[in-house]
């Protein structure tokens, strides 16, 4: 898996918060049990975004297990968590450092609800299949949230927008040191495929960041984890893409750069439960 700085998970967490898609939350809480406590598993869970952005938005009482392989980002993690719900009932956090690949059905027996955000694209199609069995083997829900999709849009436009932005969707679907072929901008269609076959009902939403000239600092450490992915996919643009860098750097710098950075969402709920679309 891949390990992300606590800074860069930290400066994002605003638009990730703004991207996330609100109208998944209704259709969740029709299915989570109500009066009873709820066990949710955030796997891959960073510095505890998503935890931060949804446990205030849910009533009842909350049992939250924080899965990462990093111990530093698990111990922010578990701090940071409100410890309070939508209604004023309680919230507790433990922690768990484990595999999240290896998670089976019988680990999440007793599991209400499974959250990850911007994991599934860092997996390969075995990994997704195996996580959309084990859900949909213990009958809970999830909500897996911003996974890229490919699709960038920078204004203004530049002749070199398509080349970088298809390098880099090449790079996210890489094969791996270890041999894992990433699944990149697939992954939300293997994901709501590999669940629609297994009976699970799917509803997808759309959840772009939407970066403006107020969050030029976002900005280029964007751009520059974008376009240093596309020139590890393919060295042989340097030449042309490091002069492409120094020209959106200073759009960002200057605040004439806009920036549309696409994601999706998925909530997934037991195939007993009728969801609108």
């Amino acid at each position: 898996m891949t390990a992300f700085a606590p800074d860069w998970l930290y400066l994002r967490e605003p638009a990730d918060a703004a991207a996330r898609a609100t109208e998944l939350v209704d259709p969740l809480l029709d299915f989570l049990p109500d009066g009873d406590e709820v066990v949710i598993r955030d796997l891959g869970c960073g510095t505890g975004s998503l935890g931060r952005w949804l446990a205030a938005r849910l009533p009842g009482t909350q049992h939250w297990i924080l899965h990462d392989h990093d111990t530093d980002l698990l111990t922010h993690a578990c701090g940071s968590l409100p410890r309070t719900a939508l209604d004023g009932s309680p919230v507790d956090v433990v922690t768990e450092q484990r595999d999240i690949t290896a998670l089976r059905a019988a680990d999440l027996a007793g599991t209400s609800l499974v959250t990850a955000s911007a994991l599934l694209d860092l997996l390969t199609r075995d990994e997704v299949t195996a996580l959309a069995t084990a859900i949909a083997g213990a009958g809970c829900a999830a909500l897996l949230m911003l996974s890229v999709t490919g699709k960038v849009e920078l204004s203004p436009a530049d002749p070199l927008d398509p080349a970088v932005a298809a390098a880099f969707n090449a790079h996210q679907r890489r094969v791996t040191e270890d041999g894992r072929r990433l699944l990149g901008p697939n992954a939300v269609d293997v994901a709501a495929t590999a669940f629609g076959r297994l009976g699970a009902r799917v509803v997808r939403a759309d959840s772009a960041w939407r970066l403006g000239p107020d969050q030029a600092e976002l900005q280029r450490q964007w751009l520059e984890g974008w376009v240093g992915a596309a020139l590890e996919q393919l060295p042989e643009l340097r030449p042309v893409v490091d002069v492409y860098l120094q020209r959106r750097l200073e759009m960002a710098r200057s605040g004439e750069l806009h920036a549309v950075i696409h994601h999706s969402d998925l909530l997934v709920l037991p195939p007993s439960l009728e969801v609108a679309a």
